[in-house]
């Protein structure tokens, strides 16, 4: 019986790729200082695009900490993997609204 591997990046390291992938989006829409970050997210938050419509919600970084907003990333993660240019993309706009409204 062989064992399978898991293609799933560690906690860590996924959450590293997430905020190096937020930290460089919409660059050619926003205004950027200059260290190259959007003026419109506060340090310490980044950009997560919920739902259908992609809806763009800025959120405190602290929320990556929290075992309920990984395992809705893990979720994400699943669905849309976290190798593309869109972005932190959360499917379900009632399940993360009803969460961030939880960890505030």
């Amino acid at each position: 019986m062989a064992i399978k591997r898991s293609n799933k990046l560690p906690q860590a390291a996924m959450l590293e790729q997430i905020l190096k992938r937020c930290s460089s989006l919409g660059k050619k829409r926003q205004s950027y200082d200059e260290q190259g970050l959007p003026l419109d997210v506060p340090k310490g938050h980044f950009v997560v695009y919920v739902g259908e419509n992609r809806s763009r919600y800025i959120v405190p970084i602290s929320y990556l900490t929290r075992l309920e907003f990984q395992i809705l990333v893990q979720h994400a993660d699943e669905e849309f993997g976290l190798s593309h240019d869109m972005g932190l993309t959360i499917p379900c706009e009632k399940v993360f609204q009803s969460l961030t409204s939880m960890l505030r």
